[in-house]
């Protein structure tokens, strides 16, 4: 029988962050592969753009991933990486929830493999305020998890001139958004979304670490090669009260990345109805 763990048993795995994500996403790798793994010291990832605006980001996450892992592979010759790469703003289909999406890619030079898992969840603490008093500060607070969960202070959203970061101290926070308050008459608080700073996104990135562990698994039925994972989906499962098709997922595509074979399977896992509110014509 065909194994996924003899094509990475015993190879050097290079994670390319910057943010401390090796420390989940490591291990279950190293436990489902027996690969050895270490985290890159020389990669700068923040040059591919910012979360808070002083690099912009130009790529789409799923290629600023491929990006950083081809970056490290170069920079440690190595030939096996992996990499995480998220955004975050108004869920996709219930606009007034904040969600994050978050890519995890691996890539395999030797064997031409690329495996990538992608999730879409509102859980996240992604969030933002404009404050010309400390009124509503406290409040914002709870609602965003600190000080577990650190926060970013600017003069104002789009204002970069003073900038800063990981703040995780309530006493410092006070303290500079007095001043900030002071001098500029108002300031800008948001959400510190590196993974080291954020808990939230990286639990969401320990779970995907699972899901990319069972595709590096699938096998193809036809080559045998690892890595027989989802390559899109069919939409269109039907409303539950007027049976239209809606813009969900009834179908996924699953396709091998060496010799290009595809199948549709039924997701046992997927509903078998949408609901009247995700429907197009029930709540247009």
């Amino acid at each position: 029988m065909v194994n996924s763990i003899h094509y990475f048993e015993g190879r050097n795995l290079v994670i390319a962050t910057k943010h401390k994500k090796e420390f989940v996403i490591g291990p279950p790798l190293k436990a489902a592969f027996g690969l050895d793994f270490f985290s890159s010291d020389s990669l700068d990832t923040d040059m591919l753009g910012t979360f808070s605006g002083e690099i912009e980001r130009l790529n789409k996450p799923i290629d600023a991933a491929r990006m950083k892992c081809n970056m490290a592979m170069d920079i440690h010759q190595v030939d096996m990486a992996v990499s995480s790469e998220g955004s975050f703003g108004p869920h996709p289909q219930i606009f007034f929830l904040p969600a994050a999406e978050e890519y995890l890619m691996f890539m395999d030079r030797k064997h031409e493999l690329e495996v990538f898992v992608k999730t879409v969840t509102t859980n996240t603490n992604y969030s933002s305020i404009t404050l010309t008093s400390t009124e509503y500060l406290q409040e914002f607070l709870t609602r965003v998890k600190f000080p577990s969960h650190a926060l970013i202070l600017k003069k104002s959203e789009n204002d970069i001139t003073r900038i800063e970061k990981g703040i995780v101290c309530e006493k410092t926070l006070f303290d500079r958004v007095e001043f900030y308050l002071n001098l500029y008459g108002a300031c800008y608080l948001e959400t510190d979304m590196r993974a080291m700073f954020n808990p939230t996104r990286m639990e969401v990135i320990k779970n995907l670490v699972d899901q990319l562990i069972v595709d590096m698994n699938r096998i193809c039925p036809k080559c045998h090669f690892p890595g027989f994972s989802v390559s899109g989906v069919v939409r269109g499962l039907l409303c539950s009260n007027c049976l239209w098709p809606t813009k969900s997922v009834k179908e996924i595509i699953y396709g091998c990345k060496k010799c290009g074979h595809r199948s549709i399977e039924m997701n046992t896992e997927l509903k078998k109805y949408e609901e009247p509110m995700y429907c197009d014509f029930c709540n247009p």
